[in-house]
């Protein structure tokens, strides 16, 4: 039993040497940490969330979101989470991110969803890859007399180069028009020799010119584009506001290989009365609510879509570096980033 005390104290000492390595050292350091905020105070990161967002935030965690999506950009060390690209966007496909993720973007996080498993893709800045509000706006009608718009006007005038329209009102002595007068004097500036306008004088019929290469629109007229113009896309732009919508409710309208449930019970199909809701979702083919129906999102959806726009872990800290800058642009060069000289 010689050995005994000494087991026991440096099982002891064990024991709190790594509390003090694991626990309380770290908490010291980051357990009190503090929003970075500008000289001036007026550019705070993180802001706590609050109203839709935070409600939001509960229906998150109710529904159990963070067992197949994390919060969590790791360090390029660990992985390559910022040189991945989100899938549903038109190229260049936004990033997962710019930065690791660091412990001052959850102090306001009680707790923390830093999340388990990606079978879904990281939402850490899932907020950030929302279009601009342009972008995200639906598509406007064309302009009546365009491709793929409404007819022009009967009193519109008609195209440059269009002589079968315009031979009834063309000048006298034009191509189409009604013989020139015999003692017409020609048009100051006009070097054409006389000979050239004997087919306009004796009543002839001119050869057809061809139509110039180039015209200019005219207020009333647009000009006529080479190709048809295409067709708005039936889909909302990605990770909108109604796209996240579409996506809870049908995944698999969105992403054929898309493995996340349907979250149809944040939604409710009701009859339309008058005016179609503004809310309502633009569904296709069997998840379409049938006529005189119409599927708009409950007050948790919008709670929940206001929660993951508000996902943004894009704002640069003092602490964390950023990802470096492409190969070939300024900020790459070594002449960049070698400060400037002293005069």
């Amino acid at each position: 039993m010689k050995g005994f005390t000494p087991l026991v104290v440096g099982l002891l000492a064990t024991l709190a040497f790594s509390w003090l390595g694991l626990a309380y050292i770290p908490d010291l350091q980051i357990g009190h940490l503090e929003p970075q905020s500008d000289e001036e105070g007026t550019d705070i990161y993180p802001m706590p969330r609050s109203g839709m967002a935070e409600r939001g935030r509960r229906v998150y965690v109710a529904n159990g979101c963070f067992y197949c999506h994390s919060q969590q950009i790791r360090a390029d060390y660990a992985a390559a989470d910022v040189d991945l690209q989100r899938w549903g966007a038109p190229s260049p496909r936004p990033k997962w991110g710019d930065r690791r993720s660091a412990p001052r973007d959850y102090i306001f996080d009680r707790p923390a969803l830093i999340g388990k498993t990606r079978l879904g893709p990281d939402l850490a800045n899932i907020g950030k890859a929302a279009p601009a509000e342009e972008e995200a706006a639906p598509p406007q009608p064309a302009p009546a007399g365009s491709p793929g718009g409404s007819p022009a006007p009967a009193n519109a005038s008609p195209p440059a180069g269009n002589a079968s329209s315009s031979a009834a009102n063309a000048p006298a002595g034009s191509p189409g028009g009604s013989p020139a007068p015999a003692n017409a004097s020609p048009a100051p500036g006009n070097a054409s020799p006389p000979a050239a306008n004997a087919p306009a004088q004796s009543g002839a019929k001119p050869p057809a010119q061809p139509p110039p290469a180039t015209t200019t629109a005219s207020p009333s007229q647009p000009a006529a584009s080479p190709s048809p113009a295409a067709s708005p896309s039936e889909s909302p732009a990605a990770y909108s506001a109604a796209w996240h919508h579409q996506h809870l409710y049908s995944p698999r309208s969105l992403n054929l290989d898309s493995d996340m449930p349907a979250y149809k019970f944040l939604y409710e199909k009701r009859r339309i009365g008058g005016q179609q809701s503004a809310d309502a979702l633009h569904l296709r083919g069997d998840e379409a609510p049938g006529e005189g129906w119409e599927i708009v999102p409950t007050y948790d959806a919008k709670c929940l879509v206001a929660y993951l726009m508000s996902l943004n872990q894009s704002h640069p800290l003092s602490e964390v570096k950023s990802a470096a800058a492409p190969a070939g642009s300024p900020a790459a060069s070594p002449a960049a980033a070698q400060p400037p000289a002293k005069k």
